[in-house]
């Protein structure tokens, strides 16, 4: 499948480091895999589309996996009639904000609203729903800016007994999916990982042959459940592993994953996420995007096919390739500057993609320079400088661009540029390009 560009973001590149030491160290896990959402280096796109818990638990319970009953709502009037057609005997509910970010639980609303998860008596749900929806929920996830609550799970609450850990995560070492579980969860598996590494089993599968009884009964017997049967939590463990391989799921971490007191293992919680090199075979998963909940500008971006990533520096970056883009946000950072972000145009970019790239650029009020730094091998240079003219013209540009061009057609490329009547700071190498970039930020 044809992917938008030669990759996301190399400078993350220790970001994958990090990814294969959670199969090792699970205490890692949940840290790796969430810097690799926004950070995959090499020849792909980011890998791991990521959907709200609603949503997984709706896919999790059509492989069977034994979840809370739930009902999502987009409104505080729609918590009266779903209490009584869904909840008619329940004194207590679980209310949960649906954004994807973790620590929920701890976070707070810019309302003032303390925790995105309350349990709540039959007549508060209403009320604290409403007070989550519509709101900005701020996490140690989300930085400062917070998440949006278009949606709030309401959920049974669980007579809970014991609650564990489960994830399987692709690793690296044995080239397959990996099983990690610990008897203990519900909170900070770091934690718990670090205080007790002798909890800890990991269960490589082998993706040929699938997960066997005795592999997934070794799962279970790391659980430790306390009164569900063996074969019961079988069952479930090999549920969840068909979710993982049919679903093309990166990861699949269920925390916590639960036993009630009536002996069930239930998956109380889980992060679910998805290969986006399997979107062509798994539309409907992928139509569960929720594209409110990421950086509008990626969002511009990918709709016209481009690579783009948000960072908090000045000098605004347009790239091609993941080797030249780590190059040139390291120099802009040895020369005393800071990139405002990661945009890479490919090798095959168009003109009105140039346009388009330049748009998003100047639409970032932090950037306060633009460095065009381009190689030009497929992607010709000339092709590159009528784009930035163009974008030029179209978008009024106010801050100052410094260009560098090197490769096919270069001097065509150049020629563009001088005789466009744009100001422009030309620069002969990428280590003049970058000190220019920071120069120009003190005029």
């Amino acid at each position: 499948m044809a992917t938008r560009g030669a990759s996301r973001i190399a400078v993350r590149a220790a970001a994958a480091a990090r990814a294969s030491v959670a199969s090792y160290f699970p205490a890692q896990l949940s840290e790796a895999i969430e810097s690799l959402n926004r950070w995959t280096p090499g020849n792909h796109q980011v890998r791991h589309l990521n959907v709200h818990e609603y949503q997984g638990a709706k896919l999790m319970s059509k492989f069977g996996v034994n979840v809370p009953k739930g009902v999502v709502v987009s409104s505080a009037e729609e918590v009266p009639k779903v209490l009584k057609d869904v909840f008619p005997d329940n004194k207590e509910l679980v209310v949960k904000s649906q954004i994807l970010a973790g620590g929920r639980g701890l976070g707070t609303f810019k309302n003032g609203l303390k925790g995105g998860v309350h349990i709540v008596k039959r007549d508060e749900v209403e009320d604290i729903a409403g007070k989550m929806l519509g709101q900005i929920l701020v996490t140690k996830q989300t930085g400062p800016e917070g998440k949006p609550v278009n949606k709030v799970f309401l959920c049974e609450k669980l007579a809970l007994i014991n609650e564990m850990y489960f994830a399987i995560a692709l690793d690296r070492a044995s080239a397959g999916p990996v099983i990690i579980a610990c008897a203990k969860g519900g909170t900070s598996i770091e934690d718990l990982a670090e205080k007790y590494p002798d909890m800890i089993i990991k269960v490589p599968v082998n993706i040929r042959d699938g997960i066997t009884d005795a592999e997934a009964e070794k799962v279970v017997k790391g659980l430790a459940p306390k009164k569900a049967d063996i074969k019961g939590g079988i069952d479930q463990v090999k549920k969840l592993y068909k979710l993982f391989t049919e679903s093309d799921c990166t990861l699949v971490e269920i925390n916590p994953l639960a036993e009630t007191s009536d002996g069930r293992i239930v998956a109380a919680d889980a992060k679910l996420n998805f290969d986006d090199n399997a979107a062509f075979r798994q539309k409907e998963i992928f139509a569960m995007r929720d594209t409110t909940q990421e950086d509008p500008r990626e969002v511009a971006a990918a709709a016209v096919d481009l690579n783009y990533i948000g960072l908090d520096g000045e000098i605004g970056c347009m790239v091609n390739g993941a080797g030249l883009a780590m190059a040139t946000m390291d120099i802009i950072k040895l020369s005393g500057g800071t990139p405002a972000n990661f945009l890479d145009v490919g090798g095959k970019a168009s003109e009105t993609q140039v346009v388009e790239a330049f748009k998003i650029l100047t639409a970032d009020p932090k950037v306060k320079a633009i460095l065009v730094n381009i190689f030009g091998g497929i992607m010709k240079c000339d092709v590159i400088a009528s784009g930035i003219v163009n974008a030029a013209k179209q978008v009024k540009l106010e801050v100052p661009l410094i260009v560098r061009l090197e490769g096919t057609n270069v001097e065509l490329g150049k020629t563009i540029l001088k005789e466009s009547g744009i100001t422009i700071i030309t620069a002969e190498d990428l280590d003049d390009a970058a000190k220019k970039a920071v120069k120009a930020l003190k005029h």
